[in-house]
């Protein structure tokens, strides 16, 4: 299995707006044993990383959050990353985005929480819970304990076990009363999970980094691959619960099971949950501000019997083609703003995500919903489609958008976008 320094997750980084990131990245890992196949949508070289900056509104160009370049085993690259001073606060991650070896990598656990500090500090009962991250993953590996081959991850919603911090069932501790606040990072590689806390409510302060402009209390809370939410639980009566992902229906079932043990033991510490919440940090984008449109539609190939077939079958494309490096299928101006719709015409759900900006969503089938929500990672339903709005207006260069199921990404279900004058 690949990793962070040596462990699951990698560790939390910690930064605020106005601050320069800057790291050094070491490729421990070994020589590629396998050569570049003809099909470049075939998962390859899984030694072969970088780091994509989920979520940062930042350049993605140079050294910066540039998941076009690679980094080659046994070589050592510098990451600098200017976080603008206006950048909202929030929870964020990072993963390795090469194509051929992401899906791989981040089943093995190569991920970690970024955190930009300060939101919601003007807000006490926020300010005084205690903070947790929770990383969430999928585990997976073959029968000597490695991920060597890529069918070891291409079967959908077969993990071992699910995991919390690089834990099988880890003990949360809380106090009668006591409020904490849980930022949750969906790290699994490409299945949606649906969060629930026995005999608790989760009340959603943010979702991807973003603070949201009120609590939304939930019995349970889906999570697609690469969302955030920044969640209150305030635990009730001494006893043992259990953090859980429940029966999901996806296209397919998602994985279920337990994610963690939560204990409520000790001196009561009565502690309030919010009234309200102070306004988000990004303006809704109005009519007015919209400069174009455009369409995207997710598709897919399968064979006939799906089940009892290997990955090199399956083709995952978005308006029909499959992903080149070599061609840019999104131009878009410096100074856009855009009203996107992207259909799905699948029988199984996906997961877009766009590098750089993020976006409001306005619509899902087509009916609007009653307060737009701010993501950069969205599930988009079977058989539908989902409407949002982006602004294109602080960084130029080449990035991608793809589907965050990383499988589908890996076999072909991704775009290169260029903003502004790049490529």
């Amino acid at each position: 299995l690949r990793t962070y320094e040596g462990g699951t997750p990698g560790p939390t980084l910690r930064a605020r707006p106005g601050d320069v990131l800057r790291l050094t990245l070491v490729n421990g890992l070994p020589p590629n044993r396998d050569p570049m196949p003809r099909d470049i949508n075939h998962p390859h070289h899984f030694n072969t990383t970088n780091v994509h900056f989920h979520g940062l509104h930042v350049s993605p160009s140079g050294i910066a959050d540039n998941v076009l370049r690679p980094m080659a085993p046994g070589q050592t690259y510098e990451i600098e990353i200017a976080i603008p001073a206006d950048h909202p606060r929030g929870t964020y991650w990072y993963h390795p985005h090469n194509h051929g070896s992401a899906d791989v990598q981040i089943a093995s656990g190569m991920a970690g929480a970024l955190i930009v500090a300060g939101d919601f500090d003007d807000v006490p009962e926020i300010a005084a819970a205690r903070e947790r991250v929770l990383v969430l993953n999928e585990v997976l590996f073959d029968y000597l304990g490695t991920i060597e081959t890529y069918d070891t991850v291409w079967p959908e919603a077969v993990p071992r076990f699910l995991s919390v911090n690089g834990q099988r069932e880890p003990i949360i501790r809380l106090r009668p009363g006591e409020v904490q606040r849980w930022r949750i990072v969906q790290a699994a590689h490409e299945d949606n999970l649906r969060l629930g806390l026995d005999g608790h409510d989760l009340h959603v302060i943010a979702y991807d980094g973003i603070q949201h402009s009120r609590i939304d209390r939930l019995e349970s809370l889906v999570m697609a691959p690469g969302q955030r939410a920044d969640v209150l639980v305030r635990a009730g009566t001494p006893g043992t619960y259990l953090l859980q992902a429940l029966p999901n229906d996806q296209g397919y079932p998602s994985p279920t099971g337990p994610l963690a043990r939560v204990e409520v033991a000790g001196e009561p510490l009565p502690m309030s949950l919010p009234a309200r919440l102070p306004a988000g940090p990004l303006a809704p984008i109005g009519d007015d501000e919209l400069t174009g449109s455009r369409q995207l539609t997710f598709t897919a190939l399968e064979p006939e019997v799906p089940a009892t077939a290997t990955y090199q079958e399956f083709a995952f494309l978005i308006d029909g083609r499959r992903f080149d490096p070599n061609r840019v299928d999104q131009r878009i101006s410096l100074g856009a703003v855009e009203e996107w719709t992207v259909i799905n015409d699948h029988h199984d759900e996906h997961v877009f995500h766009i590098h750089t900006n993020p976006f409001q969503v306005t619509k899902i089938n087509d009916e609007p919903l009653a307060e737009p929500v701010w993501r950069d990672t969205v599930i988009v339903p079977r058989d539908g489609s989902l409407t949002f709005r982006s602004r294109f207006l602080d960084f130029s260069g080449k990035t991608v958008l793809h589907c965050h199921m990383m499988n589908h990404e890996e076999l072909g279900m991704m775009q290169l976008v260029a903003i502004g004058d790049a490529g």
